[in-house]
């Protein structure tokens, strides 16, 4: 399937910038059943300064607004090729070892609902490491934490959200990833696309979660949606967790506030 995407990201600011500093991961990955067919960025507002692929082989832009700017506009689309793989991405590839998805991060920390969220899933196997364990607790999140806008935000933590018991698809994601890593699960975090059904225009992006089984290697799991990813899915940036493949990332200096606006299109 062949899908057509066009993201744009509006910043305004109450104040001329001072400096601000943007860290864009908008590019889509190819390989694994994935072929970016064409792809550009254009930016209002801002000066591209450098494009390298960082340590899990996202691709990275930093941009830096321009002195004065009270706007930045960036806009990210092309046409991308997907292959419906079932979920499976495969083996592991990029400078980042195996082992660092097993690490804990800030947003992926263990507290005692975690525990026993795995604690479960541990005592419904008789042996772990292959993929039937990841498919019940993916079912198994989706069933104790409601998808809800409004609740959560970038800063909540994975036993946070597990908590409270709603949250959005990036915390799903951080849950998934965090109670996998308790059973041995190399895991890690994906932003990318969704074409919905029937709905061209969206207001984010989306995100799930990818973990590593034998022998199939890296496979993922959209706990929001009870599937592992098909040919609807684009996969842009891996990491950790959010903070390493968030969107945008950036840093301001200066007095006053800013607004973010972004119009999203994900169209066959």
């Amino acid at each position: 399937m062949r899908l057509k995407i066009t993201h744009t990201t509006t910043y305004t600011y109450d104040t001329p910038v001072e400096y601000a500093l943007q860290q864009l991961r908008l590019i889509p990955k190819s390989g694994h059943g994935q072929g970016v067919i064409s792809w550009s960025s254009s930016i209002s507002g801002g000066t591209k300064q450098v494009v390298f692929d960082d340590l899990f082989a996202n691709h990275t832009e930093l941009v830096v607004v321009d002195p004065g700017a009270t706007r930045i506009e960036i806009v990210s689309e092309g046409d991308v090729e997907i292959e419906d793989r079932h979920g499976v991405v495969g083996r592991h590839t990029g400078p980042a070892p195996l082992w660092l998805f097993r690490e804990t991060t800030p947003l992926t920390a263990p507290g005692p609902g975690l525990r026993r969220l795995a604690s479960g899933i541990r005592a419904a196997f008789d042996e772990l490491g292959g993929v039937d364990p990841m498919h019940a607790l993916s079912a198994e999140i989706a069933g104790t934490v409601a998808y809800e806008t409004g609740r959560t935000d970038a800063g909540t933590g994975a036993e946070a959200a597990l908590t409270a018991g709603h949250g959005v698809c990036q915390d799903h994601a951080h849950i998934m990833i965090a109670a996998a890593r308790l059973l041995g699960y190399p895991a890690r975090y994906v932003s990318g696309y969704l074409m919905m059904d029937g709905q061209v225009e969206q207001e984010a992006s989306h995100a799930w979660a990818e973990v590593w089984t034998e022998p199939l290697g890296w496979i993922g799991f959209d706990v929001s949606n009870g599937i592992s990813p098909d040919a609807r899915y684009v996969r842009v940036a891996t990491g950790r967790d959010y903070r390493d493949a968030a969107p945008i990332h950036g840093l301001r200096h200066g007095a006053g506030g800013e607004n973010l606006h972004v119009a999203l299109q994900v169209q066959q």
